[in-house]
């Protein structure tokens, strides 16, 4: 046979592509259009019912970077076309190839009802099926015109990411406001063509199936009359069906298709967008369950249902009778898709908590996985986490990612920190915005890892992030590839029935240990340092505001627990640690919205203990200790005099100055406290610093040296940091001044002051006090760089295999060898509070109160010793997607901890992050709660969220070894229970001598329910 493919493919391209796709819609009437600009922010209905309107023509450009545009929309169905399916569409002047960032509209009836959304891919809104000919059709349209942010591939600055800078100038030209008739053998037949060329050109070429395809295409374009592309449809469909007939192969591998539309809470949007966005496409996805009875649609985030509940209810009402119909799945089972690395243990927890309870409280349904497709990598504490809330499953996609290494596993077993594991999956099509086609059905089975021992895995279809979530095409070819040869079989189903299958035919899964790395955007550990440090401070007043409040009402008569503004202020915590906003990665509307939202937080939060502390009575002065470890160290008095205090864990003590175990000595540019003497050399780095306890000198070459590093990623700048940041750096060695601050028996402080690069200046103060090892270095930048990295580098004098870094509820060792692929890629990492090094008998901790990013190196040097470098990423300056991203005033503190074991990290990363608090109280309430014993860790302290009284506790072993205690209350104890994250109980604890033994395995966590005697 000769061989014929060339012309035969592309004379069925041709004639799908110019013939039968324009023949979609048999016939179009336009539609009457007149305009309101809506001023300012978006409005109500009601507002846009009342506003008044002109006429609006066609190809007329409309609509202001974040604008609104009501669009009102009049016509009749032709009596003709009674009998046929009649549709509007509607053509905003969509642009690209992305349905997400860019023009979308909301089309209600007159009465404020939605009917649907109206997309780049999705611009038809259903009139009739059939049309009885004459309906009127009265629409009003909130089109919104936001910018294309992607628009030059992220190559360039754009102003358009803040309103306060996009200008005015129109985005869109309208071209498309029609009443039309849907032929549907048309739109049948496209779609038989879609999936069977797409099939074709993915099987190999010497497959017969390839070829059987092929000259059924050519039979195909035989039968269809180029005069009467609609009248000769349905034959062309007759020659196409017997191989659209042919089954799948016994064992072809089974995709479970679940309806998706990813619409991250914040990113090229500001969140008030978001709000409308999710309308829309819950709007569309609700209209889709009324068409495909075997339709199911996943979708997590609890916020954002909240946001359709209270701003749509007439949308939250139909996605309730989805959900009682078995169409929509709750999934996830957090408040938001969180980042995976850089929210605190506890505020992982509460994500959990108020997902779960919203799901719970609102359709009866408990969510059985964790659903975090996008994360930028996933940290090691989170399989037990997630188990503790009642999951059985996780599915990500993100880390098919990586820039180096190739994950092995798509189902696996995900074994965290203290040994507990879940059953895991990455769906192998590589996308959360899958659409069935050709090409993601050859990728998914080519990329499937688990070939011979499982068969089957997921795949989310449907456009994201405003594309309008899945649609009428892709459900249609998911019902092609139900069961076709040479593809993979699709069966539409809920993400738990794909778990429990997967998880039954594959019991042994592979386990993969510790953390789910992402080979990639490793800046976001670093960009838009003022964001996370808004994160780092309110996770750690939300701690104290709990612990008060909790001792307040066990002992202040009349005092009231804030349930309500607690759950308010968590919320609003959890929200902003979406995985665009914390990590830096969002345009500048949202961050300059979250920095103002943080200090908000920070206000309220600060009111809420101040009023917990004076409810427990006027009187004395006391010191505050938020932090589970017993502190003495150095605090200023209201008079701003500083004093050596000791406080019990949790508790409080007065303001009774005590004698320091030997005082600072200041000379010249040496700090002195008998523990610790630190030598800070003329140019402001540190010399020496000379661990008097150990003897040994703790530095192998200058300390604290800032380095000015050139950061340009290949892209995705906000995003990345890509390893050629370190070819090209200045070391910032001239002070404009060294000057001693402060000689005090407590405290010695010396102040360094550098300018350098584009106008920035750091004015840093190195800080030594009685009685601590610690030296803190706080600072402050006014940063005016761009496309620069600024790091701090402390080479430590300690030949250390691994490096220890503070995630949530435990830590993590990292190889500072780079002896294979794996750990080279990991050539910037994150940790919370705190990073060690050490060897056996010595061990040093770089601990701060709200960076994340970091690295450690390790080069031995030429007299043989082992030089280990920690150096903390401090301040980025990417310019996209924010151009001004970082820019001004950043102020912050980080610390050397000599001599430092785990512990001695765990500790003062608690302390740093939770300064001593000086107030007026009355009295010395006891502790609410204290531990006797070593290794376990109060992580939080609060009453239950059920108002009834009981104080739940949440523990967890801090070192990484076995941990041993007993639990003391600082009230009467009736009795005691272990529960999961909910507070739901799971068994009953023992209470001995008033006491609760505790025991715990490395990172366990566990939550107590205190009942009050």
């Amino acid at each position: 046979m000769h061989d014929e493919r060339r012309r035969i493919e592309e004379r069925a391209e041709r004639l799908h592509n110019q013939r039968i796709k324009p023949a979609l819609y048999a016939a179009t009437v336009p539609l009457t259009v007149e305009a309101w600009q809506a001023p300012g922010e978006p409005v109500p209905f009601e507002a846009a019912a009342t506003a008044s309107y002109e006429p609006f023509a066609m190809d007329t450009p409309w609509g202001p970077p974040w604008g609104t545009t009501w669009f009102r929309m009049r016509g009749r169905v032709p009596a003709e076309w009674a009998g046929r399916r009649v549709e509007a569409v509607i053509d905003l002047g969509f642009v690209g190839d992305w349905p997400g960032n860019q023009a979308e509209a909301l089309v209600h009836l007159t009465d404020g009802t939605p009917l649907k959304a109206v997309n780049p891919l999705n611009q038809y809104v259903p009139i009739a099926n059939p049309a009885a000919g004459g309906e009127e059709i009265h629409y009003l349209v909130e089109a919104a015109s936001n910018p294309d942010i992607l628009a030059g591939d992220f190559a360039a600055p754009t102003p358009m990411g803040d309103v306060l800078t996009a200008g005015d100038k129109p985005l869109y030209t309208f071209r498309r406001a029609d009443l039309a008739v849907l032929d549907e053998d048309i739109f049948h037949l496209d779609l038989d063509l879609q999936v069977l060329r797409e099939l074709m050109v993915h099987l190999g070429e010497h497959e017969p199936r390839r070829h059987e395809i092929l000259h059924a295409l050519d039979r195909a374009m035989d039968v269809l009359d180029l005069d009467d592309v609609p009248g000769s449809a349905a034959a062309v469909r007759e020659v196409l069906a017997p191989v659209l007939a042919r089954p799948a192969h016994a064992s072809a591998h089974t995709i479970s298709g679940v309806g998706h539309a990813h619409i991250d809470s914040a990113w090229l949007w500001p969140i008030r967008e978001t709000k409308r966005k999710t309308s829309r496409t819950f709007s569309n996805v609700t209209a889709l369950a009324d068409e495909y009875e075997e339709f199911i649609f996943a979708c997590s985030q609890a916020q954002q249902y909240e946001w359709v509940r209270d701003n749509y209810p007439q949308v939250w009402e139909r996605i309730k009778k989805s959900v009682a119909k078995g169409q929509w799945a709750p999934v996830g089972g957090m408040w938001v898709e969180s980042d995976g690395n850089l929210p605190g243990g506890e505020a992982i927890a509460r994500q959990l908590i108020h997902g779960k309870r919203f799901f719970i409280e609102h359709f009866g349904i408990e969510t059985k996985g964790v659903w975090l497709p996008d994360s930028f990598g996933y940290n090691a504490a989170y399989p037990q986490l997630a188990k503790l809330a009642g999951n059985d499953w996780f599915l990500t996609q993100k880390i098919s990612w990586n820039q180096t290494n190739k994950f092995p596993h798509h189902t696996f077993w995900w074994e965290g920190i203290d040994g507990t594991r879940i059953f895991t999956h990455f769906p192998p099509v590589d996308t959360y915005n899958a659409r069935f086609s050709g090409e993601e059905m050859d990728r998914a089975v080519r990329n499937y890892a688990e070939k011979g021992a499982g068969t089957r895995s997921l795949a989310p279809f449907g456009w994201g992030d405003g594309g309008g979530g899945p649609t009428r095409e892709i459900m249609e070819r998911a019902r092609r590839l139900a069961d076709l040869e040479g593809s993979p079989k699709v069966v539409v189903e809920h993400p738990d029935t794909f778990f429990a299958k997967a998880r039954e035919e594959y019991p042994d899964a592979p386990v993969w240990n510790g953390e789910l790395y992402l080979e990639l955007h490793r800046a976001t550990y670093t960009s838009q340092a003022r964001t996370k440090q808004g994160n780092r401070r309110s996770e750690h007043l939300l701690r104290e505001a709990e612990l008060w409040a909790t001792t307040a009402a066990l002992h202040a008569v009349g005092y009231s627990y804030p349930y309500e503004k607690l759950d308010r202020l968590w919320k609003t915590v959890l929200l902003h640690q979406f995985h665009d906003i914390l990590p830096g990665s969002s345009i500048a509307w949202v961050h300059r919205e979250a920095e103002a939202e943080y200090a908000r937080v920070a206000g309220e939060l600060e009111e809420l203990t101040a009023e917990a502390i004076a409810a427990l009575g006027g009187g004395d002065t006391r010191v505050f200790n938020t932090s589970p470890y017993a502190r003495a160290e150095v605090v200023r008095t209201p008079e701003g005099a500083p004093a050596y205090v000791h406080v019990p864990a949790s508790g409080s003590a007065p303001l009774a100055p005590a004698e320091p175990p030997q005082p600072v000595t200041v000379d010249g540019r040496v700090l002195d406290n008998g523990l610790v003497r630190v030598e800070v050399a003329e140019d402001g780095t540190l010399a020496s610093v000379f661990d008097l306890r150990a003897r040994r000198e703790v530095l192998a070459d200058r300390g604290n040296l800032l380095r000015l590093h050139t950061d340009l990623p290949n892209y995705w700048d906000a995003w990345d940091i890509d390893k050629h940041y370190r070819n090209r750096y200045t070391d910032l060695v001239e002070a404009e001044a060294v000057t001693v601050t402060e000689a005090d028996p407590l405290v010695g402080s010396i102040r360094v002051e550098r300018s350098f690069g584009k106008g920035s200046k750091i004015t840093q103060t190195i800080t030594l006090r009685a009685g601590s090892p610690r030296i803190d270095f706080a600072t402050d930048i006014d940063w005016h760089e761009a496309e620069k990295i600024l790091k701090a580098g402390f080479p430590v004098d300690v030949r250390a295999p691994h490096s220890s870094a503070e995630i949530q509820f435990g830590h993590v060792q990292r190889p500072t060898h780079t002896n294979t692929s794996w750990e080279a890629a990991r050539f910037e990492v994150s940790g919370h509070r705190w990073v060690h090094v050490g060897e056996p008998g010595y061990g040093v901790a770089v601990i701060n109160d709200s960076t994340y990013g970091h690295d450690v190196t390790r080069t031995v040097r030429e007299d043989g010793g082992t030089t280990t470098r920690v150096s903390l990423s401090l301040v980025r300056a990417p310019r996209v997607p924010d151009p001004e991203a970082d820019q001004g005033r950043h102020r912050f503190v980080y610390s050397l901890l000599p001599g430092a074991s785990i512990e001695d990290a765990v500790a003062e990363g608690y302390a740093l992050n939770l300064p001593l608090r000086v107030a007026d109280a009355a009295g010395a309430p006891e502790a609410v709660v204290s531990v006797d014993g070593e290794g376990v860790t109060v992580e939080a302290v609060k009453l239950a969220d059920d108002a009834s009284g009981d104080v739940v506790v949440r523990l967890y072993e801090s070192r990484g070894g076995h941990g041993q205690g007993v639990l003391r209350t600082g009230f009467p104890l009736a009795g005691a229970q272990v529960t999961d994250l909910l507070e739901r109980p799971l068994e009953d604890a023992e209470v001995v001598d008033g006491g609760v033994p505790v025991t715990l395995r490395p990172f366990q966590i566990l939550t107590l329910r205190l009942r009050r005697g």
